[in-house]
This record gives C-alpha cells, sequence and structure tokens, in this order.
C-alpha cells in the first residue's frame, strides 16, 4: 500500500514527536520507580499497540526503536557497536 507524500510526511511528523514528547516520562519511570530500561520500553510498546493509541503496528515499533534511541537505551532496532546492522 501506499499513501501521498504529504499523507507520509504527516504520520513520520506525529510518530517523531510523541518518541520526544515520551523521552522524559519513560526516564522518570526507569529513575524514579527504577524500572529496568528494557520493561519501560517494552510498556510503552503495548500501549502504542492498543487501538486507542492511533498509531500503526509499524509506527508503534519504530516509535519505540526511536524512543531507544533518544534515550541512548539498547534496543534491538538499533545498532551498536557489538551488534552492527549488515
Amino acid at each position: 500500500m501506499t499513501i501521498p507524500v504529504p499523507a507520509l510526511r504527516a504520520r513520520y511528523e506525529l510518530c517523531e514527536d510523541l518518541a520526544h514528547h515520551l523521552t522524559e516520562h519513560c526516564r522518570n519511570i526507569h529513575v524514579d520507580i527504577g524500572v529496568d530500561e528494557q520493561d519501560v520500553l517494552t510498556r510503552c510498546q503495548q500501549g502504542l499497540l492498543t487501538p486507542d493509541s492511533g498509531v500503526a503496528h509499524n509506527e508503534a515499533e519504530w516509535i519505540v526503536t526511536r524512543l531507544a534511541e533518544l534515550l541512548g537505551w539498547p534496543h534491538p532496532g538499533l545498532s551498536s557497536p557489538s551488534n552492527p546492522h549488515p
């Protein structure tokens, strides 16, 4: 399925904004409550996968991967020096 470029750009901006919006909240959960980084990311993804979130499954995955990148947390979707993608 293809979508017009303006619609794609709007969805990208929504997902990027959401990832930025969630950074402080996730950091606080990790620091204040002591929840493991991966658990925080998993919980975010679970929330984003609900129908009420307004994002598609692939967008939820992208948002959580971007969130991990913004926070500097490890995530399977990100490459690292010890785990480079081909």
